[in-house]
């Protein structure tokens, strides 16, 4: 099956019914973690200058679009709409985030229903946290476990940051508990100093929340740090594995969070003919539809990542040289027929790949993260029909061991 060209509508599409906004708000930090996606590992991101995103492009491109909406007559009002900080630290720049929610809610407040979100290392999180928790803000608070888990978080005296973070974290809890209770999450980053089972555990007991486990990025990687980024790098699903004594619980609390548990789902969406993620998926017949090569988001169909530089970029997690647009304080240049191009001319290096890839109904990867993506490199999701066998053998093995997650993704995630 051929696959569907992307068009200049498709991209504006995206852009009108976009739902979160994420501003770089600073490329500087408080810490220096070993693993950072801007540090040492990688080199794949714009040189960190300890910049600041101006207000006057991140107003830009607020306005830009609240202008297509408008121009376009899509009904706009009560819209949810995510605005998002992500660093660097983004509290290292508090006065542009106060800036933005206070222009956002004199100027366009009585016509979207406007969230808060940031990721943050919580160093700051003491002088803050009033101001958060008065704005409502989502915190998605990075923290990889106890004292020795935190050991590659470090400042730039090379010192632990755990006993400051795990302080501030107490703190927001004490002083906010209905608020801790419904506004903070957090990540752990695996590697070779924590496991998945002392995470959880931690983070139970001091918390009494899960943690989002993830992996290091190996896309980007420097040649000359490929064999200590390997020490460093564990596997998210090896590394569950071996957590046999809570193997159980993990599934259970863990759920979604769990890689056997997602592709599951994802194969039981494909293959069951039962399970829909969508009512309207009920209304078409799956096998007609054009497909799209790789798993790769369409631009703008989750959201805006505008970076200190005023590029903007489909999401925050990928290499920084693939820019769709750009911002300066007077105007948004988003060319719409450029970006489809690019899209597809990609997509045409990479098709063959696809077409005999026995699982690509239910492709998870990002094009962004395969190496030399724009000369047709390898991706390394490919089955063969071989493969893909054993994957379908493996995939009822682990629902026959698990029954009871049958039920919850049937609940949970799906429509069936």
């Amino acid at each position: 099956m051929e696959f569907v060209k992307l068009t200049s509508d498709t991209i504006k599409q995206q852009l009108l019914n976009l739902r979160q906004i994420v501003f770089e708000v600073t490329d500087s930090c408080n810490l220096k973690c070993k693993y950072c996606g801007y540090g040492e590992f990688y080199g794949s991101y714009d040189k960190r200058e300890e910049r600041n995103l101006s207000f006057e492009k991140a107003k830009s491109l607020i306005d830009y679009l609240f202008s297509l909406w408008k121009d376009s007559n899509v009904d706009f009002y009560n819209r949810a709409l995510t605005v998002s900080f992500y660093g660097g630290e983004p509290l290292l720049n508090i006065s542009f985030i106060k800036q933005i929610q206070e222009y956002l809610e004199t100027t366009y407040i009585d016509y979207l229903d406007i969230k808060y979100s940031m990721t943050t290392n919580a160093i700051l999180l003491d002088r803050y946290m009033d101001y958060l928790v008065e704005h409502k803000f989502s915190l998605l608070i990075s923290l990889d476990g106890d004292r020795e888990s935190q050991g590659y978080r470090v400042d730039h005296h090379g010192t632990n940051s755990f006993d400051r973070v795990f302080k501030n974290v107490k703190l927001l809890q004490e002083k906010y508990p209905d608020y801790f209770e419904t506004n903070v999450n957090f990540n752990s980053v695996l590697h070779d100093r924590n496991n998945t089972t002392d995470i959880y555990r931690f983070m139970k007991h001091e918390f009494g929340k899960n943690s989002m486990l993830s992996e290091l990025n190996t896309s980007g990687i420097r040649e000359d740090k490929r064999n200590e980024f390997s020490k460093v790098f564990q596997s998210k699903q090896l590394d569950f594995y071996r957590a046999l004594s809570d193997y159980p619980q993990l599934i259970n609390e863990m759920f979604y969070d769990v890689a056997d548990t997602k592709m599951l789902y994802l194969y039981l969406e494909q293959f069951s003919g039962n399970l829909y993620r969508y009512y309207t998926d009920l209304l078409v017949d799956k096998s007609q539809i054009p497909y799209i090569p790789t798993g790769t988001c369409l631009p703008f169909s989750k959201k805006i990542f505008l970076t200190v530089n005023g590029k903007i970029l489909p999401c925050e997690r990928i290499d920084q040289k693939y820019v769709l647009g750009m911002v300066d304080e007077e105007k948004v240049v988003l060319d719409f027929d450029k970006i489809a191009l690019f899209y597809n001319t990609v997509f045409e290096k990479i098709e063959k790949q696809c077409n005999k890839c026995y699982r690509n109904k239910f492709c998870q990867q990002c094009m962004f993260y395969i190496s030399d993506v724009e000369e047709g490199g390898v991706c390394h999701g490919f089955m063969n029909k071989e493969e893909f066998d054993q994957f379908v053998l493996s995939q009822k093995r682990y629902l026959r061991k698990n029954p009871q997650l049958y039920r919850r993704i049937m609940e949970e995630l799906s429509i069936y």
